[in-house]
């Protein structure tokens, strides 16, 4: 709630919990934990829990785009950190749930797909998102350069976008150094990079991707991945499940006299 508040009352996942391990000093150690049922680390799963949680007490609000906002009921002050046990398994189901459908999706990535099919899959990604002219290099990749598109915004604007894909197995990290390789790569080409991975990043990684005087690059880990294929049905399927809840109150009106 107090990174949500420092954030201007909303922000995204990755926006959240960089201002909570800014406020909390959280170290790399302890950020570099994998969580034992899962692909994300401890902290990237605690963090989902506790969106959750606060969620289901009516204190914050998602948007379909994963922007998290204070609801009207949002004070600290409310927080309920003694939940009953049904409550805490339904929370616990629905974080699991989340993840696990992002596991499996990442887990057909890696185990069957070659390095050059999941290119073409990034490749097919880039041109739903509006990408033209998108070439992937294969086997005769240029030092770390995998394939290249271009970026058009609103139809008017565009610019050439230089990408590349790692599909790494199990609890491997991109470091800072396959960022400075790539970026090195970038050198006279383009201005703009874009790393994709089914991992994650470290935060050196990061750090060294949105470094001040260098050439950005955007990155894009397992978990934005998955969230795309999502968004664009592609390769997935999201079954609308109907729930049915009982109106105690509306029936109990019967008991009301004229």
């Amino acid at each position: 709630m107090q990174a949500l508040q420092e954030l201007g009352g909303s922000g995204s996942n990755d926006e959240i919990n960089d201002k909570v391990i800014e406020i909390l000093k959280i170290s790399e150690d302890l950020l570099s934990v994998m969580h034992k049922n899962t692909n994300q680390t401890e902290f990237e799963y605690q963090m989902a829990w506790v969106r959750t949680m606060l969620k289901s007490q009516g204190l914050l609000e998602n948007s379909k785009r994963g922007v998290w906002s204070i609801s009207s009921t949002g004070n600290f002050s409310l927080v309920n950190v003694h939940m009953d046990k049904k409550l805490e398994s339904e929370i616990n189901q629905e974080v699991n749930e989340d993840e696990n459908w992002k596991e499996r999706v990442i887990n057909v990535i890696t185990e069957h797909l070659s390095p050059a099919a999941f290119e073409r899959l990034i490749q097919r990604l880039l041109r739903e998102k509006g990408f033209t002219q998108v070439e992937v290099k294969g086997r005769t990749g240029d030092g770390g350069i995998d394939g290249r598109g271009i970026a058009r915004i609103n139809g008017i604007l565009s610019f050439h976008i230089i990408f590349q894909c790692k599909r790494y197995k199990g609890a491997s990290k991109v470091g800072s150094k396959d960022i400075r390789d790539f970026r090195g790569a970038m050198v006279g080409r383009t201005d703009k990079g874009l790393f994709i991975t089914t991992a994650s990043f470290t935060r050196d990684a990061i750090a060294e991707a949105n470094r001040d005087g260098a050439p950005t690059i955007d990155l894009m880990d397992g978990d934005k991945l998955a969230d795309k294929l999502k968004e664009l049905s592609l390769g997935l399927k999201v079954e609308l499940k109907e729930i049915i809840k009982v109106d105690e109150d509306w029936f109990k009106n019967f008991e009301k006299t004229i």
